[in-house]
């Protein structure tokens, strides 16, 4: 609770292009932002409390309209391409000038000052302006809250300023439609407009910390949960969207370092953020409890459907989007790391969704075959029924999050290594997707085993069974795992037929291939002869 009122930090508001002709509502409580929400009728609330509202549009992130000020800073820093997309200095001042002159005929606007970085000597202060009241409890939720005395001289490095009512002109502003999300490391300022989509305002942030880190002081930056046992082990979990982060690294028996977003220095891996952005498709309380317990007032859940007659939610019903999600701050995770800082990992879990149905449940890996398998990034994901296409579909995403890497992946893959050397650091794949065929034929991992396979890499059960050597792949197989039938942990004894299975191997591993072709000229030898063998 605050002790005295907070002073409206005018000037600086001033100084970065707002007039001030509105209502500014800074620092505002979660219950007061739900109670502007709730009065706009932008929103209602669920039966245990949370806020439910609507994306609009865009349900999902759109990484074709992302943009990259090209000037004396990042012209010959950024991996352009791909995700990078450059624009020219003078088009994102056009744009900026839109934003503060939109900004500016508002009635209301919401002021939200808050941080990045839960290690003191890494901390990002960055200052949010919403349009909309849920996008500003957004904000609340997943970014760090400054405590009422940092407030009183709280100065941002960084500013995010969202008008998602505003379109942009394509051809006067230089970019591809009227939505775009627009990174200036000149201006330090990050531009969203034209989408309500809050994770546009979460990856801004993240994709500037995976430019500074890296790049000015040394740290790797990491698309990847952590959380720590109970004799102080981190454990990493990389994987992309869907591979099972969160749910997995959302433990009962360890500690919620954090669940998406972190930072690993010479001692210590820290978290960038201070919430969750869970997916709740399919949620349900007996297999996710944690995040099931979050949804609870002052939580923020986005593009799901209620039952008829009622406010309950149907978690299964995915006729909005498959991203439905909820935010909430880390504290609402009874077993979280009120720090937000952990050790040097122990063990690094890559979690893959292969629906193909090839990759082992579990197995080790060797320094090189985890710098190839980081760099490679792989998952495969399946197209929702209403698409009618039942073919899985190879996904290789650099580092695991190629979308939010301003720098060339072989920049984050040689910190990587490093520390792999360093610290003797066991790293682990775990493939979370299909066995026993790939999607349509098989079925999907029970997540029961998932958990058990990991436990045992953490508790060092693993350590003393027998492994076997996957003849494509190269990935060493252990024999037997607690908690899980021995047939499952190899997996073309799952498949009904085996020669199928090798086909399908084949041809996985030549995509593997394939795609690695473009960092040949960068990789160690070592690191590519990693690989599949093709």
């Amino acid at each position: 609770m605050l002790t005295k009122p907070l002073e409206i930090p005018l000037k600086q508001l001033k100084k970065m292009g707002l007039s001030l002709n509105n209502q500014i509502y800074y620092q505002l409580t979660p219950e007061e932002l739900i109670d502007e929400t709730l009065q706009q009728q932008m929103g209602v609330l669920n039966d245990t409390g949370a806020l439910v509202i609507s994306t609009g549009k865009f349900t999902g992130r759109s990484p074709k309209d992302k943009f990259i000020a090209e000037d004396a800073i990042t012209s010959d820093t950024v991996d352009w391409g791909n995700f990078n997309n450059a624009i020219e200095e003078k088009y994102f001042e056009i744009i900026l000038a839109d934003v503060q002159q939109y900004l500016n005929t508002r009635d209301k606007l919401w002021i939200r000052d808050s941080y990045a970085c839960a290690a003191p000597e890494y901390r990002l202060n960055v200052r949010v302006v919403n349009e909309l009241p849920w996008m500003n409890l957004f904000a609340h939720n997943l970014f760090l809250r400054p405590t009422e005395q940092e407030l009183e001289s709280f100065s941002p490095e960084w500013h995010i300023l969202s008008a998602p009512g505003l379109e942009l002109d394509p051809v006067r502003c230089g970019v591809r439609q009227g939505n775009a999300t627009v990174v200036s490391f000149k201006h330090k300022m990050i531009l969203i407009t034209g989408s309500s989509y809050t994770g546009e305002i979460k990856k801004g942030i993240f994709s500037i910390l995976n430019y500074l880190l890296p790049e000015n002081r040394k740290v790797l930056s990491m698309h990847c949960s952590a959380n720590t046992g109970p004799r102080g082990d981190t454990a990493l979990f990389f994987g992309l969207s869907g591979t099972g982060k969160t749910t997995l690294s959302t433990d009962p028996d360890r500690r919620l370092i954090g669940d998406d977003e972190h930072g690993w220095d010479e001692t210590q891996v820290f978290n960038f953020e201070g919430g969750c952005y869970a997916k709740c498709i399919n949620l349900s309380k007996e297999k996710e409890p944690e995040i099931y317990n979050a949804i609870r007032p002052g939580a923020l859940v986005e593009n799901v459907t209620f039952y008829p007659g009622t406010n309950q939610i149907n978690f299964d019903d995915a006729s909005v989007t498959e991203n439905t999600r909820v935010a909430y701050p880390l504290n609402f995770v009874e077993n979280s790391v009120p720090a937000e800082t952990g050790g040097i990992p122990r063990n690094i879990f890559f979690l893959t969704c292969d629906a193909y149905g090839i990759l082992p449940p579990v197995s080790r890996l060797t320094k090189e075959q985890a710098l190839y398998y980081f760099i490679s990034g792989y998952t495969a994901k399946v197209a929702g029924t209403e698409t009618e296409i039942t073919e899985p579909k190879a996904t290789f995403s650099a580092c695991f999050g190629a979308p939010f890497l301003p720098l060339h992946p072989g920049k984050y893959a040689a910190l990587l290594g490093e520390k792999l050397t360093k610290h003797g650091v066991k790293v682990w794949m775990v493939n979370t997707g299909w066995t026993g065929g790939a999607y349509g034929t098989g079925s999907r991992m029970k997540l029961a085993w998932s958990r058990a396979m990991i436990q045992a890499a953490l508790n060092g059960e693993l350590d003393t069974v027998e492994y076997h050597k996957d003849p494509v792949f190269g990935l060493m197989i252990p024999d037997t795992c607690p908690g899980v039938e021995q047939r499952v942990l190899t997996p073309r004894n799952t498949w009904a037929d085996p020669a199928a299975y090798d086909r399908q191997a084949k041809q996985l591993a030549f995509q593997f291939a394939r795609n690695f072709e473009k960092y040949a000229t960068v990789a160690a030898a070592a690191v590519s002869a990693a690989g599949p063998k093709v």
